[in-house]
């Protein structure tokens, strides 16, 4: 997803990565393949999903986004469950409900088979459209509500579009708590704090590199750059243009005039020292903020982070990783440096 915030994002929302990539992904497919539409973001998807079925709980998905076990609704034969009151007989000889008697909504969306017979879509560039595949399934439903030139930043027009989905204002309550609650993630996600002067220099370097690949050994004072081999992990990053912890602080805070060493145990002689002691609550926006495998002794520091306030950090995290805000790591919490 653009500016990657998938860690902190699944942390706050509860959604698996799976499936923020899904709607993150078809709401971008949306708006290249139909710029006439506007308005169409990740949580109008997310929380239609939400809704339809959390987000195919408890159903694994696989590398391709198809769910392991099919997604199957009630037997639509107008009983009142589901709230549904109208047979829906079959369309579709049961090819997509396993039903050839009567219609059931399929998939983590879930489309009426005759529904996804027009509106399926192939989001995942297999040549398929499965709705039992979030990536089509997620490019499908943005194509039903945000087509025909909507503009789903009016809010009679999002109403409009949520209602021809399931004609229950009932319904479309619920998904419009769930579309502002996940809004409201993506703001503190990637909300930063009104910081000027130096730390507020590095800090916007250091958040314009979110989405930016971790490379083991990559990035320096310049920008990214390809790594080394390898790490600890036998991770290389000779083949990755990007950053490593210390090659993102190094670039960051070069913009602020300060020459950094390479190493994140060689940045912690730099500045004023913060013990661990102190916890993150004597941190300030702007300071470097170290983890160590033993925290008292600053020899054994092996990652570093740009604090940002709020007990949230930017960093690159690891091998197969991309720079990214997240919480301050409470375990090899090492204390900070002041260097500004």
């Amino acid at each position: 997803m653009p500016k990657d915030q998938g860690g902190l994002l699944k942390a706050i929302t509860g959604v698996r990565m799976p499936m923020l990539l899904a709607y993150h992904e078809a709401a971008n497919k949306f708006g290249e393949m139909q710029p006439e539409g506007k308005g169409m973001d990740w949580s109008i998807l997310a929380g239609i999903a939400k809704v339809e079925s959390n987000h195919a709980a408890g159903h694994r998905i696989g590398d391709d986004g198809t769910l392991a076990k099919p997604i199957y609704g009630p037997r639509l034969v107008g009983d009142g469950t589901g709230g549904n009151t109208s047979r829906h007989n079959d369309t579709d000889q049961g090819r997509l409900d396993g039903d050839k008697q009567v219609e059931r909504a399929v998939g983590p969306f879930q489309f009426l088979p005759a529904t996804w017979a027009t509106t399926g879509r192939d989001g995942n560039g297999d040549g398929e459209k499965d709705p039992q595949n979030v990536y089509d399934a997620a490019l499908s439903a943005a194509f039903y509500l945000g087509g025909d030139g909507r503009d789903l930043t009016q809010p009679d027009q999002l109403h409009a579009a949520l209602m021809s989905y399931n004609h229950s204002e009932a319904y479309v309550q619920e998904v419009t708590h769930w579309i502002n609650r996940y809004r409201s993630a993506a703001k503190e996600a990637t909300a930063l704090p009104s910081v000027s002067g130096d730390a507020g220099t590095v800090i916007k370097a250091a958040h314009k590199q979110i989405g930016t690949p971790y490379s083991w050994g990559g990035g320096n004072r310049r920008g990214p750059s390809r790594g080394i081999c390898c790490s600890p992990g036998g991770k290389s990053g000779a083949a990755i243009k990007g950053f490593d912890c210390s090659g993102l602080t190094q670039y960051a805070y070069a913009r602020a005039g300060v020459q950094l060493p390479r190493t994140a145990a060689a940045q912690a002689s730099v500045g004023k020292r913060i013990p661990p002691s102190k916890g993150v609550a004597a941190l300030r926006p702007g300071d470097l903020v170290f983890f160590a495998y033993s925290p008292s002794m600053d020899a054994t520091i092996y990652h570093v982070g740009i604090y940002v306030g709020g007990g949230k950090m930017i960093n690159a995290p690891r091998p197969g990783t991309k720079v990214r805000i997240e919480q301050v790591w409470g375990g090899g919490f090492a204390g900070g440096a002041r260097v500004l």
